[in-house]
């Protein structure tokens, strides 16, 4: 009889709660506001995509969940703000970006740009969608180049958060056409974060099981170890 893995196991929850804390406190730490809402994008943005490559598509969305429900709970769990509500979504599709290779990294950018052209505002400023292409061209490359799949993460996002914003607040096609200049500098902040967060989680976990300190066989990549790591025995790997 085949033996199948268990998506949730002991290292898995473990992880899933040292990442939450994480997160929760990188949700503390501002970098932009969300046109049209009191939202914020956080620290939490370049942090979080990357829980899949250590546990998982599954384990790492119910750890983002949970950074995003206890930062819910912790501001009054106040609904008013739809913004708030919708922030729950975008980063959950980053994750799954990041964790695997799929033909579902490419449905969900396609799906957000049919959303956002089919409303009357994202007809004037359809332009604004060829953003969430990226996505779909570094799908080919995320596997040789770590910024391409940081890319195509938080593009992800973005695309997913996109098209519920337009159908949720209205924003004139003016806020979005000054947006552009904005979402380029913000997205490729966030990509070098992501890649810069997976690197030193990598290493992290990678020194802890050479000291023996922590070694739960997380996956980790050889090739974004440094050198003093790399003669470690070779990485457990796992299915999702």
């Amino acid at each position: 009889m085949k033996y199948i893995q268990p998506l949730i196991t002991k290292k898995n929850l473990l992880f899933i709660a040292i990442f939450a804390i994480l997160g929760f406190i990188a949700l503390q730490i501002p970098v932009a506001q969300l046109e049209g809402s009191k939202v914020k994008f956080t620290v939490y943005d370049a942090f979080a995509p990357v829980a899949g490559s250590f546990i998982g598509g599954i384990p790492s969305v119910m750890a983002v969940f949970l950074m995003q429900f206890f930062n819910f709970l912790a501001h009054g769990a106040h609904i008013e703000d739809a913004g708030t509500i919708i922030r729950f979504f975008p980063m959950l599709f980053a994750v799954l970006y990041f964790a695997r290779k799929g033909k579902f990294n490419l449905v969900i950018p396609v799906v957000a740009i049919a959303a956002f052209i089919t409303h009357p505002i994202g007809r004037e400023v359809w332009y604004f969608s060829l953003f969430w292409t990226i996505p779909i061209a570094t799908y080919f490359f995320r596997d040789r180049f770590l910024v391409a799949r940081a890319l195509g993460a938080t593009f992800t996002a973005h695309a997913v958060g996109g098209a519920l914003w337009i159908w949720t607040f209205s924003l004139p096609a003016p806020i979005w056409n000054s947006l552009i200049p904005i979402v380029v500098a913000e997205r490729l902040l966030f990509a070098f974060g992501i890649a810069g967060s997976f690197v030193l989680v990598n290493n992290l976990l990678g020194f802890l099981a050479k000291k023996r300190v922590l070694n739960l066989g997380f996956y980790i990549d050889p090739k974004y170890l440094i050198k003093a790591l790399r003669d470690q025995p070779g990485p457990k790997t796992f299915t999702t």
